[in-house]
């Protein structure tokens, strides 16, 4: 029995467990256009770029274009005249396609040898976590030092800082690899001195993960005279990840790879009376980063956003409401970042934010 190119791959689909095609082109429709009009359409800028772009992450060759309609049929039979007499003839498709399948899928994927743990994404890399002398980026540098990364902390506190490289060594062995780097994120030039050290002694980061921040909670209303609160919400939750990720970026994109985490929060996928301030500085490095995506998307940089629920961290500690509320540990928030850099997502939130 003969199948057409398009019912061979409606065979495979149904043994992959995809949906079948929903539409089939006669490949000898395209030649009813023009070649002039063809040769004119490809030679058109938009259309080279988009070509060039999909064959390459495909990793097709571009000459491959060329046999695109060439004439070809696969038949079996000189192989039916091999097995004449024999007793043994050529299964359907339909039988067999199944078979080969699900022996790819069990043995041959590569997805199998893929080390999908955080030492196997993170193992010998470098990882920057900002505010990471206390609270989720204590807790998720822990795991990191635990993982093997070479792991960067910075924060403003001299002294806490060294408290949590203590800590982290406790945790992970006197042998992990922690550096720590005094600053403030907010000041440009402590934020410049940071990007500079990490690109001078460790040529870079392979992970960023901003996490620095501030909350405030107050009505709009009891800061009609207070706009500093919105400016220092701002300096450091937006334009404070921003310094750090924008002078870390071109060490990215020259490697070809790199992952940026920005810790969010819940509150952005809400309307929290009396954290606007806090909210608008965190929507709008979720802007900036569905921005970024789109444009890093074809350097091997990627990013993450975690809309973070709350946590139990000195941050939220003045508040004295959250006491009765639902929070996560910090290293429950260290395990949300772990999976973030494990497996890339665009964004993770819990079901506290999206179901």
């Amino acid at each position: 029995k003969g199948y057409r190119v398009g019912d061979v791959l409606d065979i495979f689909s149904k043994a992959a467990h995809a949906p079948k095609m929903n539409l089939f082109i006669n490949a000898a429709l395209m030649g009813f256009i023009p070649k002039s009009v063809k040769k004119g359409l490809m030679a058109l800028a938009p259309v080279r770029r988009i070509k060039n772009a999909v064959m390459k992450d495909l990793g097709i060759p571009e000459d491959m274009l060329t046999f695109v309609n060439y004439p070809t049929r696969f038949d079996c039979r000189d192989t039916e005249a091999a097995l004449k007499g024999s007793g043994i003839a050529c299964p359907d498709l339909n039988d067999y396609a199944w078979r080969l399948w699900d022996y790819w899928e069990r043995h041959l994927d590569p997805a199998l040898f893929i080390d999908r743990s955080l030492r196997g994404a993170t193992g010998g890399k470098v990882v920057l976590v900002t505010g990471g002398s206390s609270g989720i980026g204590l807790a998720a540098a822990i795991k990191f030092a635990e993982a093997g990364a070479i792991t960067l902390i910075c924060a403003r506190d001299e002294a806490k800082l060294a408290e949590a490289v203590k800590e982290i060594k406790a945790a992970a062995g006197k042998d992990a690899q922690i550096h720590s780097y005094a600053c403030d994120i907010a000041d440009e030039a402590g934020c410049a001195g940071l990007i500079q050290w990490c690109n001078d002694e460790f040529g870079g980061v392979d992970f960023l993960i901003n996490n620095a921040g501030r909350s405030i909670r107050r009505a709009i209303e009891s800061s009609y005279d207070r706009f500093h609160d919105f400016q220092r919400t701002m300096d450091l939750n937006y334009f404070g990840c921003l310094r750090v990720t924008m002078g870390l970026l071109p060490g990215m994109v020259a490697k070809k790879k790199g992952h940026v985490v920005n810790i969010s929060s819940i509150g952005v996928l809400t309307n929290a009376p009396r954290f606007s301030a806090y909210v608008a500085s965190k929507a709008a490095l979720d802007a900036w980063t569905r921005c970024a995506s789109s444009e890093f998307a074809d350097t091997g940089v990627t990013f993450t956003t975690i809309n973070m629920p709350l946590v139990r961290t000195p941050m939220i500690a003045p508040t004295a409401i959250y006491k009765n509320v639902p929070t996560l540990a910090p290293e429950e928030a260290g395990d949300m970042i772990a999976q973030a850099c494990i497996n890339k997502p665009v964004r993770i939130a819990t079901r506290l934010g999206i179901s």
